[in-house]
C-alpha cells in the first residue's frame, strides 16, 4: 500500500458526546450514511462539477474481517482517538450507514491535542465523519467493480458523478468541513451546535 494515495472522503451524520463512562474515558458516536450524493468540485469557470457517491457496505471487505481501523482527527495518525485494533472503537455496518462508538482513554486526554479538539468539538466547530480509503488493486477486484463514474441527470445538472463500490477503509476522522452539509453534533446536554459551513473538495482521482 506504500506509495498509493489515501482517499478521503466526508458524510453527512450525527456526532453524539457523552462524558467519561463506567471505564473511563470519553465517548462519541457518529455514522456515515451510504448513498448520499456529496459535491467535490463545481468545476470552476470551465470544468465540470464532480460529486461522488459511496455505495451501501462499500467498505465491508475490511470492516467485516475486523481488520485495524483507526478514528482520528483530521486524518493524521499523530492525532488518534481510537482503534478496533485495542477495542476502543466499535463498528456497525447496515445497508444504510456505517455507524461507529469510540471510547477515548482517560490516558489520551492528557496529549497535547486533545484539548483543542475536544473544545473544538464541544463548540460545533469539528462537525463531520470523513473516511480515509484506498480502491483496490485491479488484481483484487476488476475497476469496473471497485467504482464507475456517470453522467448525471441532464435534469439535474451536468455533473460527472462517481460511486465507489468497494473500498479499502484504514480510518475515520472527525473533520472541520465535510462534503456533505446536513452533519450535525450532538452534545451530551442535547444542545444541537452550529452547523459548520462546507467547502467544496477537489476531484480525487
Amino acid at each position: 500500500m506504500m506509495g498509493e494515495e489515501l482517499q478521503l472522503g466526508a458524510a453527512l451524520g450525527g456526532l453524539e458526546l457523552r462524558a467519561a463512562g463506567a471505564a473511563g474515558g470519553r465517548q462519541i458516536r457518529g455514522r456515515f450514511p451510504y448513498g448520499k450524493r456529496a459535491v467535490l468540485s463545481d468545476g470552476g469557470r470551465t470544468g465540470r462539477p464532480r460529486k461522488e457517491v459511496i455505495a451501501p457496505k462499500a467498505f465491508a471487505y475490511r470492516v467485516e474481517r475486523r481488520e485495524t481501523i483507526h478514528l482520528l482527527v483530521g486524518h493524521s495518525y499523530d492525532r488518534p482517538l481510537a482503534s478496533t485494533n485495542n477495542g476502543s472503537l466499535l463498528l456497525r455496518d447496515t445497508p444504510e450507514a456505517l455507524s461507529f462508538e469510540a471510547r477515548v482513554a482517560p490516558e489520551l486526554e492528557a496529549a497535547p491535542f486533545f484539548a483543542d479538539f475536544w473544545a473544538a468539538l464541544r463548540a460545533g466547530l469539528i462537525g463531520g465523519v470523513s473516511p480515509g480509503f484506498r480502491i483496490p488493486p485491479p488484481a483484487a477486484v476488476p475497476p469496473e467493480e471497485a467504482e464507475k463514474t456517470e453522467e448525471e441527470d441532464p435534469a439535474e445538472g451536468r455533473a460527472l458523478i462517481r460511486t465507489i463500490l468497494q473500498a479499502l477503509l484504514f480510518e475515520l476522522s472527525l473533520v472541520v468541513s465535510p462534503a456533505y452539509q446536513e452533519t450535525e453534533v450532538e452534545a451530551r446536554s442535547g444542545l444541537i451546535l452550529p452547523r459548520p459551513v462546507s467547502h467544496l473538495r477537489r476531484w480525487r482521482p
